[in-house]
């Protein structure tokens, strides 16, 4: 594969560290790359239209397969872990299917796990044995997977974990599967400056070996005053956005690097696992964001796990999210074999069925204008290239649906078929009967719902 060009002399640039612990605020801001609002947007269109992507979530906890963090949740050593790497083998791994699948939902690109915070690198790294080369599956898969997701056309991303539980460098900290033990002595001989140039070493190699990478996705800062966290200071947090982007210039950047006081310092807001009411802001202002979500309770594959999302669920987050303004990345984390596993392609099926005809009050979509108020039980969304309104209908209307902005409507359709829904004046009468609802027009719809999940009404405006 092509790799990206890049100067000796910008690379020890982005890699420059001063004290990790006294460097001010000042100095954090003026080691990253300065960009305007408007080349920051520029850059982040692509993404910003594509509204949908995917996460995967893939490593050696597939195996054990009862959550992500299982080596902090039950205190696991290094050797008693060791069994999952030697045993490593996902033979029913095939790249292209991840792809269609993700392509066929809808999805418009797909972010995958390249080091988790177990520290197993899924990549063929030069600076670790701890890889997926040196396990029975033997190959790289993070190659296999570039190239199967560029053939689909979408987008591809790397999330990289800057916490690390296998390096021998990595202290130990209040995350660490040993945090109960003797700390003290654990962190003998442990040194982050090390692990910091490892950070890099690898970030370099990701960023360099598999071509144009569109999204890099760090995570995750967890500053405290004390031995147990590590903030922006223990990653080098600037150097490391800085090599990203000195590697890859149009990348796009989280702002899980605990950079989020620092102009400059991310891209994109990253509010996880909780449904979104209203566009987050930081500092009084609105930033891109992506709400990152699971189909059930986990991020790795987690055979007994047991509360996954309806295909109404999955399809609310998608929406909600893009009516507030944001993207949505939903995850699936395959089985040890290498496949999503039944419950994660149903979901996907879903997805797919829904964005099939229903695509358009997603893409390209944001928050509905001022002064368009959200009929009862339904959320808008809006295209403003298009000049287009959707109403997404959650509970389907008895006859007719009352709507405060229906003299703005040069035409409506149902948005999965093309047929039209006909907007009728209020009466005055009714309008007097409704109490001043504020109603000026209804909708009016056929008794019996389509068969859509949630259907949705695409209004011209004037």
């Amino acid at each position: 594969m092509k790799s990206c060009a890049i100067s000796l002399a910008a690379l020890v640039a982005a890699s420059a560290f001063a004290d990790p612990n006294t460097m001010p605020l000042e100095e954090v801001a003026s080691r990253i790359p300065h960009e305007t609002s408007e080349e920051t947007a520029a850059r982040l269109s692509w993404w910003t239209e594509a509204r949908f992507g995917m996460f995967i979530h893939f490593g050696l906890y597939a195996m054990p397969a009862r959550h992500e963090w299982i080596r902090n949740y039950e205190e696991i050593s290094n050797e008693d872990y060791e069994k999952y790497f030697e045993r490593f083998d996902p033979d029913l791994f095939d790249a292209g299917e991840w792809a269609r699948a993700a392509k066929a939902a809808g999805m418009k690109y797909v972010v995958l796990t390249t080091k988790h915070h177990e520290g197993f690198c899924m990549f063929d790294s030069k600076v670790t044995d701890y890889k997926i080369t040196n396990t029975p599956f033997g190959r790289d898969l993070v190659a296999e997977f570039v190239e199967a997701v560029r053939a689909e056309g979408l987008k591809v991303g790397f999330y990289y974990s800057l916490l690390d539980w296998h390096h021998p460098d990595f202290t130990v900290d209040g995350l660490h599967p040993l945090r109960n033990g003797d700390v003290d002595k654990l962190n003998e001989g442990r040194d982050m400056a090390r692990y910091r140039q490892y950070m890099k070493d690898q970030v370099t190699e990701l960023l360099t070996n598999y071509g144009k990478i569109d999204i890099m996705w760090f995570d995750f800062s967890y500053p405290r005053n004390d031995k147990w966290g590590k903030g922006r200071d223990d990653w080098d947090s600037p150097g490391l956005l800085t090599l990203a982007r000195t590697l890859q210039p149009g990348i796009i950047v989280d702002n899980r690097m605990d950079l989020n006081d620092v102009e400059n310092g991310f891209d994109f807001m990253t509010p996880e696992q909780f449904k979104v009411t209203e566009w987050p802001t930081h500092n009084g202002r609105r930033h891109p964001w992506e709400t990152c979500q699971t189909f059930s309770g986990s991020w790795g594959y987690f055979r007994d796990e047991t509360s996954w999302k309806s295909d109404a669920q999955c399809l609310d987050l998608l929406i909600s999210t893009v009516a507030h303004g944001g993207n949505l990345i939903m995850n699936v984390g395959p089985t040890a074999r290498g496949e999503f596993d039944g419950r994660a392609r149903e979901r996907l099926d879903g997805y797919g069925r829904w964005m099939h005809a229903n695509s358009r009050s997603i893409y390209g979509c944001t928050e509905a204008p001022e002064g368009f108020e959200a009929p009862e039980h339904s959320v808008l969304t809006y295209n403003p290239k298009t000049n287009r309104l959707y109403i997404h209908l959650f509970h389907y209307p008895a006859g007719q649906l009352g709507v405060k902005f229906g003299s703005r409507i040069a035409y409506a359709q149902f948005l999965h078929d093309g047929s039209e829904i006909q907007v009728k004046p209020m009466p005055d009468w009714q309008a007097k009967a409704s109490d001043s609802t504020g109603y000026d027009s209804y909708l009016n719809f056929p008794v019996l719902k389509p068969a859509v999940e949630i259907p949705v009404i695409e209004c011209y405006l004037k």
